[in-house]
């Protein structure tokens, strides 16, 4: 599955952006990756992990703005439509996996 996380966060003082840095420098840390301005996805393996990155989430939300997160199964996300311009591209493949033996 993949959790999105999407934001709108206010930028107007210093102060505000400092804490939009911090926030965004803190979903890449939990392995999420920029979609588009504001919108950052992460492959979770299960609900599971799903519900452990929602929580780490939670734990460094910004004081100001608005945070949505949302999850959607891989079938759901191989259905988006992704386009650059008029040009289709194909969507983010899921990181492989290691096997332990």
């Amino acid at each position: 599955m993949w959790l999105f996380a999407l934001f709108d966060l206010p930028v107007d003082t210093k102060e505000a952006r400092r804490e939009y840095v911090r926030f965004r420098k803190a979903l890449l840390d939990e392995g999420f990756s920029m979609l588009q301005f504001s919108v950052y996805a992460r492959y979770c393996a299960s609900e599971e992990a799903s519900d452990c990155h929602r929580r780490r989430v939670r734990a460094v939300l910004p004081p100001d703005g608005q945070v949505r997160l949302l999850a959607v199964t891989d079938r759901q996300f191989g259905k988006m439509e992704v386009f650059l311009g008029r040009k289709r591209e194909g969507v983010e493949e899921p990181p492989s996996q290691m096997a332990f033996f």
